[in-house]
């Protein structure tokens, strides 16, 4: 497998981010998204937030040097959550399970928690791989989906 790294988000970033949070089938997806992906100053809003924020661990994602993906850690309603967005040009190649593994170790905190869509079969292959187990589920609007979906909730220690 080649080198998958997580490095801190730089500003020369932010565009590839932004084009592939915007992919379709990407969006589809994950379905628990930003209010309009194509809204290029709420992302800068969104990622200058993140990024500025202490409760908030945020890095990009390379693999043999590339951008591929962005992954991080943040804290709501006093748990902190796992969260991961990979190209979809890397999907199916280990990219997400190497990267949620390394970000595992910078992350000390446990319990630590993930969402994901219950139809999301390659997102919850990845929790559950990383030692995730899913401890519920509810039903939840998809900004994506326009649409209420069943998202499962995961768990690790």
């Amino acid at each position: 497998m080649s080198g998958v790294a997580l490095r801190d988000v730089e500003d020369g970033d932010l565009d590839a981010l932004f084009h592939q949070m915007r992919d379709p089938q990407s969006v589809q997806m994950a379905a628990f998204t930003s209010r309009d992906p194509d809204d290029r100053q709420a992302f800068d809003a969104h990622m200058s937030k993140l990024r500025a924020s202490p409760d908030v661990i945020l890095r990009a994602v390379t693999r043999d040097g590339h951008l591929v993906g962005s992954i991080g850690s943040f804290v709501i309603e006093g748990d902190t959550e796992v969260t991961y967005w990979i190209d979809r040009a890397a999907w199916g190649q280990g990219v997400a399970s190497q990267a949620l593994a390394q970000l595992l170790e910078l992350v000390p905190v446990r319990p630590l928690y993930a969402r994901a869509a219950s139809d999301n079969l390659g997102s919850l292959r990845v929790l559950r791989k990383a030692g995730f187990t899913i401890t519920g589920t509810e039903i939840s609007y998809a900004l994506a989906r326009n649409a209420e979906i069943e998202e499962s909730i995961l768990r690790l220690g």
